[in-house]
């Protein structure tokens, strides 16, 4: 039988294979499991960590740089381990990136001190010659505003307690960041 030459059966079987196809890519995955990260062992932000990531945002520095390794072994062998769901599944909004003009920063935390990347951030050139990131030396002289701090890590449901806010007092913008940029790649409990 050669359905293309009966339009009637042709809708009919198109009709079906689109009605299956359809039903099976949006039920399958409810009933599979793995589409929703478990977030038993991921560690929530910090209050610094937080404010530092909103410096972040702020800064636009998830133009340049992304925040997850796909499982490609050209990114592997240079970035480490691809990422895992659970590493930004709380996370709001997802800094994943699509546009790598700098290098990939899902485990930069575990590559570098606290001293590398306050010197990488007051002047990229003083670590790589070529960079072309630009320097952001007032962050080390900006303190860090703490008004809504406490008001965001209760939206977000983060733990905290007054100990980690009276922490804050004092910390610049440039520490916020660091602490950030330190927290990425250790998002998950051992």
């Amino acid at each position: 039988m050669n359905v293309d030459k009966r339009p009637v059966i042709f809708i009919i079987l198109a009709t079906l294979s689109i009605l299956v196809g359809t039903l099976a890519t949006t039920f399958i995955p409810l009933f599979v499991g793995t589409t929703t990260p478990s977030i038993a062992n991921v560690i929530p932000y910090k209050p610094l960590e937080l404010e530092g990531r909103d410096i972040y945002i702020r800064e636009g520095c998830n133009n340049c740089h992304t925040q997850t390794v796909r499982p490609l072994p050209f990114e592997t062998a240079r970035y480490g381990s691809y990422s895992m769901l659970e590493e930004s599944a709380i996370d709001r909004p997802h800094l994943w990136g699509s546009k790598r003009t700098g290098p990939d920063l899902a485990h930069v935390g575990r590559k570098y001190p606290a001293v590398w990347h306050t010197m990488h951030l007051k002047n990229p050139r003083s670590m790589y010659p070529d960079s072309n990131m630009p320097a952001y030396p007032w962050l080390a002289d900006r303190n860090l505003d703490t008004r809504y701090t406490e008001k965001k890590m209760k939206v977000l449901g983060y733990p905290y307690t007054a100990a980690d806010m009276k922490a804050l007092q004092g910390k610049t913008e440039m520490d916020a960041l660091v602490a950030y940029l330190l927290r990425l790649g250790k998002e998950l409990r051992q």
